[in-house]
């Protein structure tokens, strides 16, 4: 069976899946302390061990786990969950009994032959993933991504502009995929990331809106699978609470008919 370890983002104690390929890992975890003033302890490892870029959690979200397990985490197979957010198989019962475990993620790559597992897409319909960004958030978030991908990584160009047209896309930075395709990737995601950060001026953002790399990340995957024409799998993924799907639908339209006053629900943790 192969070597998986997918980690678990979270950032309080939560019900965690047993099966030995999850590593439930605290993001966010410098500068969190307890009501005593001592260091808060869930009883995770901490993204602030090692190499890490824990103290940019409120802007990098989950990001901060998956630069982590870059630079502290060697696998065969390397993927992110959220604590609240699992890919599922596909079968009846208990939520937390229908998370996917070790033996499935493994039994999934070998029967169809593929480095990567992706969360099933989330199509907008009536928005594309760039028109559903701009009633949200910023324009320029985008515009910058473009313009440091235009500089840095033009041969990623055409598929950041079919990406942006497109009504679907993977979301949450939800993956698992082999180890060499992982560090590439985080290689180049980082990469445009860091220089996001440099040119980008959030000190007006919201709290919600300053959480832009992590927004921006779930769109350039995308680009990246895409330009690499990389195969991959999409498996479900359940929330493990319940969704208020008709709120959640009315602020969509809101945005997109209103404008931003209601401003988006992250779609990461």
């Amino acid at each position: 069976m192969k070597d998986i370890k997918v980690i678990i983002a979270a950032h309080k104690n939560y019900q965690m899946p047993e099966d030995e390929m999850y590593v439930p890992l605290h993001v966010g975890a410098e500068g969190k302390f307890d009501d005593d003033g001592n260091p808060l302890e869930l009883g995770y490892i901490k993204d602030n061990t090692g190499d890490n870029i824990s103290e940019k959690n409120s802007e990098f979200c989950e990001l901060t786990g998956l630069y982590w397990a870059w630079k502290n985490l060697k696998s065969e197979y390397i993927g992110l969950v959220h604590y609240r957010r699992h890919f599922v198989m596909k079968r009846k019962g208990d939520k937390w009994d229908k998370v996917a475990n070790k033996k499935f993620i493994d039994y999934e790559f070998e029967k169809h032959g593929v480095d990567v597992i992706l969360p099933k897409p989330r199509n907008y319909f009536i928005e594309t993933n760039y028109s559903q960004y701009v009633h949200a958030h910023h324009t320029e978030d985008l515009d910058t991504t473009k313009a440091i991908i235009e500089e840095l990584y033009p041969e990623y160009l055409d598929s950041w502009n079919a990406v942006m047209e497109s009504t679907k896309g993977h979301r949450f930075n939800m993956f698992i995929m082999k180890y060499d395709l992982f560090c590439n990737y985080m290689e180049w995601l980082f990469g445009i990331l860091f220089e996001l950060e440099k040119r980008l001026d959030i000190s007006d953002y919201t709290d919600n809106d300053k959480r832009v790399f992590g927004f921006v990340a779930e769109r350039l995957l995308d680009v990246w699978i895409d330009t690499n024409m990389i195969d991959y799998l999409e498996l479900p993924v359940e929330f493990m609470e319940n969704e208020n799907w008709i709120k959640k639908g009315g602020k969509f339209l809101k945005r997109k008919f209103l404008g931003k006053s209601e401003k988006n629900v992250s779609h990461v943790e």
